[in-house]
């Protein structure tokens, strides 16, 4: 029987927006600014049918947070004049369609602007507008300006005294934050999938607000989807669903918390709950239930450590999602609901430092977030020393040591690239300059705060980053912000230890300072021994490669030879049934490690990895791999990607074309 998908008929009364205004939240995304090139289309919609829904219940006065007007946090991508007149409060009013793959209906946007302003203006990237009216009904004029190929178009409405306006309208075609997947895509083969990935700027697509890390907001939903689908948002659950019919029913979110907009996240599908703890669960298809939830069963425990180390957890809730194989990123750390990608289900917990990193997220991004994108370091820097922190609470300090000298290698790894005093390295990115990426935003940020954590002392350190997270609590930050931080609460006058830490240099300044806290060099020294023989040998040693963790497993993998052949790289397979392995990251540096070596044994191992995963981080290096192996290898990557275009997200198949190119 086929399930009718589509959306409610149009004819009759229609909402002008939720029956209520109650006012209640990586991977890589360096590159999504640049991945979207999305047509501007304005052709007019038509808003969904309203179906009564009960009141939220009454809240308390809304939390507006400041808006940073120095220099240094005006952010240059978005379209926003949030000194003028900025959006405090989004409320959605949406069908999805799943037949027309279109989200439609009334964004109604609170707006706190003085007397004398009359104008607001918005970001856009093709979200077609039917209308824009004020609280009582009145059509408001509006203009849609010229559209840019990474930033889409500004909608600039004439408000006039009107501090409340409804936008009917229909996300963008194809809106790249959205990504639609047909029943034989998921997990149960049997129904469709839709989720929402919005960082870093792609919410514009289908949410007309301001898009900009440093405007946030509170926000509410009403979503209607077909029967069976079950939708999940990253804000709290207003009960029950309600059957609003036509064989559709209607789901209600509320965050009471002002958010970056970005964090604004939806997934609807066949998907289940499974208990945690007594605030933590996970959602996803029930075939993948019991796996997921198996491999998710610290985090109520890494909930608790990371109270114990800087404070309470202000979300309400922490559940999850861990969303079909397409999913771009390995987590995405939507407030009250973490996105996650099933690559890092292992069946051993070997990869759940992943949840420890979104996890951290509710403090550093979510809790404190970079003004603008500039300063991504603030988020993911910052959360990457979290984790690292999390992970020695739960798993031990010998994991500890190990994850961070991994991490501290892909920083060398840069620089030997491009150069310590390349000004990608920085930590705070001026527009001018291209990050150098994100092993810079995430990895050294985290050896700034392991550096300052060893020179101050964990307690003093612990100490100040705890007050700057209460200090800065649902508040945008900046470079200089955390720096003025640590100087009067960290260095607090004490001149020796300022020179000591250099602060300005880590922050402000290429490459790494000399004062660098270098990683254990014996975290890895029985797996550094093992690899130098193996280098000297070529023969695989069975018997260690099955007594190591991941970590220990990923680091031999790093130091193999670069050049090998290909009985040497069949013996290495055979030894460790690397192509059968159910660990994504190890099949991944496996895999990138026999196709740089023109291994034709490995093409259809990668051929089915690249099929059924789309994580930009395994996918983007590996046709990257390809193309760079001239006409044995880009012949490969042009007939797989032919293949596997139609099931990657926009943000990864923009990093793909990019890495397709690189061999042209």
């Amino acid at each position: 029987m086929r399930l009718a998908l589509t959306a409610p008929s149009l004819t009759g009364p229609l909402s002008t927006g939720p029956v209520s205004h109650g006012r209640m939240a990586s991977d890589v995304f360096v590159s999504a600014l640049a991945s979207l090139a999305l047509t501007a289309c304005t052709t007019s919609a038509e808003p969904p049918r309203s179906a009564a829904t009960p009141p939220m219940p009454p809240q308390a006065s809304p939390m507006v947070s400041p808006i940073l007007t120095g220099e240094d946090a005006k952010d240059t991508s978005t379209y926003a004049r949030p000194e003028e007149a900025r959006v405090t409060h989004v409320a959605l009013d949406l069908a999805l369609d799943f037949d027309a793959k279109d989200v439609f209906g009334t964004a109604t946007l609170d707006i706190m602007a003085d007397d004398d302003i009359d104008t607001v203006v918005l970001d856009s990237d093709g979200l077609r507008i039917s209308s824009i009216t004020d609280a009582q009904g009145r059509a408001l004029p509006y203009d849609v300006g010229q559209h840019d190929a990474k930033l889409g178009e500004p909608i600039t409405v004439t408000m006039g005294d009107a501090r409340r306006i409804t936008v009917t309208y229909r996300a963008a075609p194809d809106a790249a934050a959205l990504q639609w997947l047909a029943p034989e895509q998921t997990a149960g083969g049997e129904y469709p999938y839709l989720f929402s990935q919005g960082q870093a700027i792609l919410n514009r697509t289908w949410i007309p607000t301001q898009d900009s890390p440093g405007i946030r907001q509170t926000w509410e939903a009403r979503i209607t989807a077909p029967k069976p689908l079950t939708v999940v948002m990253s804000g709290l659950s207003g009960g029950e669903p309600v059957d609003v019919g036509e064989g559709r029913r209607a789901f209600s979110f509320s965050m009471d918390k002002p958010v970056p907009p970005y964090l604004i996240a939806l997934a609807a599908g066949d998907i289940a709950f499974r208990e945690l703890g007594p605030r933590t669960g996970v959602w996803t298809e029930p075939v993948m239930l019991d796996r997921a939830a198996a491999e998710l069963a610290d985090t109520e425990a890494m909930v608790a450590a990371a109270e114990s180390l800087y404070g309470d957890y202000r979300w309400g809730r922490y559940d999850m999602i861990v969303l079909p194989p397409s999913f771009p990123y390995g987590g995405m750390e939507n407030p009250v609901m973490t996105f996650l990608t099933p690559t890092f289900i292992a069946g051993d917990r070997s990869l759940t430092g992943l949840v420890a990193h979104e996890l951290a997220h509710s403090w550093s991004g979510n809790l404190v977030t970079n003004s603008n994108w500039r300063d991504s370091w603030l988020n993911e820097g910052v959360t990457s020393y979290f984790e690292g922190r999390i992970t020695e609470e739960i798993y031990g300090k010998q994991r500890a040591r190990q994850e961070e000298a991994l991490s501290f290698a892909t920083v060398e790894d840069v620089l030997d690239e491009v150069g310590a005093n390349d000004p990608g390295t920085a930590l705070h990115q001026p527009d001018e300059v291209e990050s150098a990426g994100s092993e810079i935003v995430y990895d050294k940020g985290a050896a700034f705060l392991r550096t300052v954590e060893q020179i101050a002392g964990r307690e003093r350190f612990d100490a100040w980053l705890r007050q700057w997270f209460d200090n800065h609590a649902f508040q945008p930050a900046t470079s200089q912000m955390i720096l003025d931080d640590m100087q009067k609460n960290l260095v607090a006058g004490d001149e020796e230890l300022g020179r000591r830490l250099k602060l300005r240099e880590w922050i402000f300044e290429p490459g790494l300072p000399d004062n660098v806290k270098r990683p254990d060099p014996q975290a890895f020294a029985g797996v550094d021994k093992a690899a130098a023989a193996y280098a000297a040998t070529r023969t695989p040693d069975e018997a260690a490669w099955q007594g190591w963790n991941s970590a220990e497993r990923l680091r031999f993998l790093s130091k193999l030879p670069a050049e090998m052949s290909a009985p040497q790289l069949a013996a290495l397979d055979s030894a460790f049934v690397l192509s059968a392995s159910g660990n994504n990251e190890v099949l991944f540096a496996w895999l990138n490690t026999a196709l740089a070596n023109r291994y034709q044994p490995a093409v259809p191992v990668a051929e089915k990895f690249l099929a059924n995963v789309g994580r930009m981080k395994f996918v983007a290096p590996l046709f990257r791999t390809l193309m760079g192996e001239g006409e044995w290898g880009q012949p490969i990557a042009r007939r797989i990607y032919a293949r596997t275009y139609p099931t990657y997200h926009a943000v990864t198949r923009g990093a793909v074309d990019r890495a397709m190119q690189s061999g042209d």
